[in-house]
């Protein structure tokens, strides 16, 4: 498994509280924004192997449709299928085209995953790729300007130039720090980021006051 999930960090527990109300959030604007039909074939790319964690795999948890709907992640996640009655599982490749045809399904649902593709060309490959297999897009990633970093559960410290992010890191985090200040395994994103690379809408939510999760979206028609 990939290492981010810090279960024994105490502040874990604090931040699964607050994760998952804001991904009740998501999902209920997800729901009001896409309005997803029992028809409908729905990608959620990015899922987890993870079963400790509330905020996990939220999607697959409240998804209506569980028999319409087809993950994928860079991990196996195969048991997720019969766990939830989904339609099936497919692993990709990171930095790669995703193994799916143009638009072969009729939105695509990934939360808190693009800030762990890499540089800013690898995350707009990876907008690039999740508008080409899908009509409607729904691309969720925590706000560079959120106060708290949710990773590495500093405040403030990542709103500095990223080297310099990176290197504080290091040094306060150890082993943890070497992970986070990698590009490859943390790079967050600002609207601004997000509107450079063109041609999407660009929401947000918040939490505690503050705009906490950025949301990305193409919309058909």
């Amino acid at each position: 498994m990939i290492n981010y999930y810090s279960y024994n960090n105490p502040l874990t527990r604090i931040r699964t509280k607050v994760s998952y109300k804001a991904r009740c959030r998501i999902f209920n604007l997800f729901m009001e924004t896409m309005k997803p039909e029992k028809s409908n074939k729905i990608l959620d790319l990015g899922v987890t192997p993870d079963q400790k964690l509330t905020e996990s795999n939220f999607f697959e948890k409240m998804y209506p449709y569980p028999d319409s709907l087809t993950i994928a992640s860079v991990e196996d996640c195969e048991f997720l299928v019969s766990k939830y009655k989904l339609k099936s599982f497919v692993k990709n490749n990171p930095g790669e085209r995703l193994p799916f045809s143009d638009e072969e399904f009729d939105i695509l649902f990934s939360n808190a995953v693009i800030e762990h593709v890499g540089d800013r060309a690898d995350q707009k490959f990876f907008l690039k790729e999740c508008c080409r297999v899908a009509k409607q897009v729904f691309v969720t990633t925590p706000n560079r300007y959120f106060p708290i970093e949710m990773h590495t559960f500093i405040p403030l410290l990542h709103w500095l130039p990223r080297g310099i992010f990176q290197k504080i890191v290091k040094i306060i985090k150890g082993k943890d720090g070497e992970f986070w200040a990698n590009t490859n395994h943390l790079n967050l994103l600002s609207k601004s980021d997000i509107m450079k690379m063109g041609g999407l809408e660009v929401g947000f939510i918040r939490t505690l006051g503050f705009k906490s999760n950025l949301i990305i979206m193409k919309k058909s028609g």
